[in-house]
């Protein structure tokens, strides 16, 4: 049966658990950056082509985070940041703790299967990226999700 057609519990808890993994306040974002330090970033862009995909994630390796680089495209390019590329997150050992998106909203859903198989903690879908759908399956799935915020702005403010 369809989730999204399944009557609400008795006591309403069961349908709404899950939106607990939706993450949207400031405190709960800060919570994220204090406990994380592997994120794997798909769609990150190498140097030369730049842009949001490479300086965001470079901001972030400047940060202490480490970065394991999970470009799209590029298939030229073996490292980005002085770290060895992976072409898919079943390759990233051992797992990152956040997987962090860069790809256009409606690129999202190709990429929930490999997501949902690598378990991470958290999943952050760059600022102007959002799939409601996606975010209800990993939030279903136990998994932290940050939809349409900069990780570098945010982690600029949990500074402040």
């Amino acid at each position: 049966m369809d989730h999204k057609l399944m009557p609400p519990a008795s006591d309403g808890s069961e349908t709404t658990e899950w939106r607990s993994h939706l993450l949207e306040h400031s405190s709960q974002l800060a919570e994220v950056l204090s406990s994380t330090q592997r994120i794997a970033v798909i769609g990150i862009k190498p140097e030369i082509v730049g842009g949001p995909a490479y300086y965001v994630p470079e901001y972030l390796q400047s940060a202490g985070y480490e970065i394991v680089p999970v470009p799209v495209y590029y298939p030229d390019i073996a490292e980005i940041l002085g770290a060895p590329v992976q072409r898919s997150l079943s390759t990233v050992i051992p797992p990152a703790d956040m997987v962090l998106l860069f790809r256009r909203s409606g690129d999202v859903a190709q990429h929930v299967e490999e997501i949902l198989a690598a378990k991470p903690r958290v999943v952050w879908m760059q600022l102007g990226i959002q799939d409601a759908e996606a975010a209800e399956t990993f939030a279903r799935a136990g998994i932290d999700v940050v939809q349409n915020k900069c990780l570098m702005i945010e982690h600029r403010n949990a500074r402040h």
